[in-house]
Order: C-alpha cells, then structure tokens, then sequence
C-alpha cells in the first residue's frame, strides 16, 4: 500500500542519515557520531586553539587534520602531557615521564616533536627529576608552534569549514563547490573516524 511505502521510503531515508558508515563501530563509536556539536560551539573553535582543543569534538577534528598533514605528533604531545599533570601517584611520574621523553623528545623519538635545542636540554635535565611540571615548557613551545602554523590552516580546511558551514547552508559558490567536495553529515564522518 501507499502507506506502507510511505513508511519505508521514510525509514530509509533515516537510516542513510544515521552517521552509521561502519558496521564495524562499536556501539558507543555510533552513539558519539549521531551526537550534535552546535554550530556556536563550533565557531568558538575559531576563537582559540584552547577551546578547539579542550572540546571533544574539537579536538578529534583538529587530529584528524593534522594526520592528514602528517604532523599529528605535535598534537598527541600536547595530550600526552595533560595528561601527565594529572598522574597522581609519585610512584608513576618517572616511568610516565620516561615515556613521553623517548616516544617525542629523545634523539632516537619515534615521533619527535620540533623543540629548539635550549628547550630540549632543559626538559632534559628535568627528566633527572620529573616532576608534574617537567615538560611545561616543552608543551607550551609545541602549543605555540600548533597555534601560529597548523591551527591557522585547519581553520582554513575543510575539516572545520564543513562543520562552521554545513551543506546547505547558505549556498554561496564557495560552500557549494566545498559541500560537494567533502560533506560532512552529522559534523563530519571525519571525526567520527578519528574520535
């Protein structure tokens, strides 16, 4: 019947805007995916690399732009350290520090991050006695470097234009040719890719 088709066309069509591109997914992957971020919390993501990067959402995306860039061990740095200033067992600062010193700031790091040659001494020698505050500077060097270079060409990508401006809105010849080209259902399969 023409109700029943109705009825099927209408379940489809919900099924294909499901951000669902992977049966593979977990259960909580598909649940992250579907969830929204508004578009005012994605334009404060313009405002500073400290709000991109302290939202979830933010954050995936800006790795996600990053790896594509092959530069994401600047990123996974910066997350590796906060991280640490929350360990709260004395017992573990060294072996954590020990770890974020050779995986990003020995000679021989798997994914060395680009520090000046003052700041990788001192964080060197911090490595003596790790304390919560022993890669700050390191940190804060990586931060700036993400800020004045990555973080300005992410916003000019489309891994944060089609989230600012999904398809659709406000059909302008720029949006149009850019939702064509990368559309990002859902605020993007990219970061439920990478989240």
């Amino acid at each position: 019947s023409a109700k029943d088709m109705k009825h099927r066309l209408g379940f489809l069509l919900q099924k294909s805007d499901s951000c669902d591109y992977s049966s593979s997914q977990s259960k909580k992957e598909k649940i992250s995916s579907s969830q929204r971020v508004s578009q005012e919390e994605v334009r404060k993501w313009a405002d500073s690399l400290e709000n991109l990067i302290h939202h979830e959402r933010g954050l995936a995306a800006f790795r996600a732009f990053l790896k594509s860039e092959y530069s994401e061990e600047n990123i996974e740095f910066w997350v590796s350290c906060e991280d640490y200033k929350k360990t709260k067992s004395p017992a573990k600062l060294s072996p954590k520090a020990k770890k974020i010193y050779d995986e990003f700031i020995s000679v021989q790091a798997t994914k060395e991050v680009n520090l000046d040659s003052c700041t990788r001494e001192k964080t060197s020698h911090n490595m003596l006695e790790p304390t919560l505050s022993c890669f700050d500077e390191a940190q804060r060097k990586i931060f700036t470097l993400m800020e004045k270079d990555s973080y300005r060409r992410f916003l000019k990508s489309p891994y944060y234009l089609d989230l600012v401006s999904p398809p659709g809105a406000g059909c302008g010849p720029e949006n149009c040719k850019r939702s064509h080209t990368h559309s990002l259902d859902c605020n993007s399969n990219i970061i439920s890719q990478c989240a």
